[in-house]
C-alpha cells in the first residue's frame, strides 16, 4: 500500500547539529566519528556516545542502508513506515521512515538508499529511506 505524502515536523537545529542540518540542506549526510575510540555514532552529538571523548568530527555517509526493523503504521490519517535502518559501513542503526515504496512490499534485510524528504515550513529536509 504506498499512500499519499507525509509532512513531517522540521527538526530544531541547535549549535551542537547546525553543521549537520546545513549538510541536509545540501543533500548530504554525516556521520559523527570519534577520534579516540573511532567508532561512529548518529545522532550527530559532540560527546561520544561510546568512550565520552569530546574529539569528534564528521564524515559524509554513503547514504546507504539495510532495513533492521520497521513498522507500518496505518491507524492515522497518512499511513507511514518508521524504521530503524543499519547504515551501510557502520553499526549504526538509525531510526527514520521508509517513503516512496509500497508498505506492503518490504522486509528485514532489504537494502534502501536514502533520500530528502520535505520537513514543515522553511526547515531542512529530513534523511529518509527507499528501497533501493
Amino acid at each position: 500500500m504506498m499512500s499519499e505524502k507525509r509532512i513531517m515536523a522540521a527538526p530544531i537545529a541547535d549549535p551542537e547539529t547546525q553543521e549537520f542540518w546545513d549538510a541536509v540542506r545540501d543533500r548530504k549526510f554525516l556521520v559523527r566519528y570519534c577520534n579516540a575510540c573511532s567508532s561512529p555514532h548518529h545522532y550527530p552529538r559532540t560527546i561520544c556516545p561510546h568512550c565520552g571523548s569530546d574529539d569528534t568530527y564528521f564524515k559524509e555517509a554513503s547514504g546507504n542502508g539495510e532495513i533492521y526493523s520497521f513498522s507500518v503504521m496505518r491507524r492515522v490519517p497518512i499511513p507511514y513506515v518508521i524504521a530503524y535502518v543499519t547504515l551501510e559501513g557502520t553499526d549504526i542503526s538509525m531510526m527514520t521512515n521508509i517513503v516512496d515504496c509500497d508498505f506492503d512490499s518490504l522486509s528485514i534485510g532489504q537494502k534502501v538508499k536514502m533520500v530528502f524528504s520535505e520537513s514543515e515550513g522553511d526547515g531542512p529536509p529530513l534523511p529518509t529511506f527507499a528501497p533501493a
